[in-house]
């Protein structure tokens, strides 16, 4: 007898690797879901977009909220890349890393618009309506510096990132193919908002909403669905019951 214990074969076990990816996509998953929530919660009585609304604190918490939707909706897109890399291909890889962009330049615009407009209104609201008026859609009235470029890099990266991501995770077929087809035909249909009224402004996010919560859930699915599942039973032989 050397004293020794014998070796326990869990001690240097490492984590299980498989579980833990699972449970990220599953979190990713649950992100995508959060934002699209969030993105449809924010449209519902909206106020007006103009100088008046732009101090209130209401706005404030609006713009809050669609911040952290864009956080989480990168989230989810990133999630979604990385469960299926493989079989998006270039279109998708083209797809998400102008979604990215997209996203953290709509996240710039809701910080601003939130946080530095209201303080910038109270000397110069011709500024202030000028950028409200690009940021609805329309042209804007006056100069807003380099906003436009901002303006413009959201634009493109939702609308054609939206498009090419949307018709990649349609193609690769793992997630719910509905949300997929939405998310491509939402997010290049608001395009079409630069020559429609305001009033369609809210509306034409909800669809964007929905996809992602579709994209989300199905996501999240993936770590409650059993490699067992995907085993193939010869024929003739039972599979047992434990």
């Amino acid at each position: 007898m050397t004293g020794r214990h014998p070796r326990d074969p869990d001690r240097n076990r490492k984590p299980d690797m498989n579980l833990t990816t699972k449970g990220l996509t599953a979190t990713t998953g649950l992100c995508a879901a959060t934002a699209g929530a969030i993105f449809i919660g924010v449209q519902i009585n909206h106020p007006p977009a103009d100088v008046t609304h732009i101090v209130t604190t209401e706005l404030l918490i609006r713009e809050t909220a669609k911040a952290v939707m864009a956080v989480l909706a990168l989230t989810g897109f990133t999630g979604m890349f990385l469960h299926q890399r493989h079989r998006l291909g270039v279109l998708g890889l083209t797809g998400y890393l102008l979604l990215t962009i997209g996203y953290l330049a709509l996240f710039a615009i809701e910080c601003v618009v939130g946080y530095v407009l209201p303080i910038v209104a109270r000397t110069d609201p011709a500024y202030v309506q000028n950028v409200i008026e690009e940021a609805v859609g329309g042209p804007a009235s006056g100069q807003i510096g380099h906003l436009h470029e901002l303006f413009l890099l959201s634009g493109i990266g939702y609308s054609l990132g939206g498009l090419l991501f949307g018709i990649a995770l349609f193609r690769a077929a793992e997630l719910a193919r509905w949300a997929a087809a939405l998310l491509a035909v939402a997010t290049t249909s608001a395009l079409a908002l630069s020559v429609l009224p305001d009033a369609f402004n809210r509306p034409f996010a909800v669809p964007t909403g929905i996809a992602l919560i579709g994209l989300g859930l199905s996501l999240w699915r993936v770590r409650h669905i059993s490699p067992a599942t995907t085993q193939v039973v010869p024929a003739g032989r039972s599979a047992s019951v434990r």
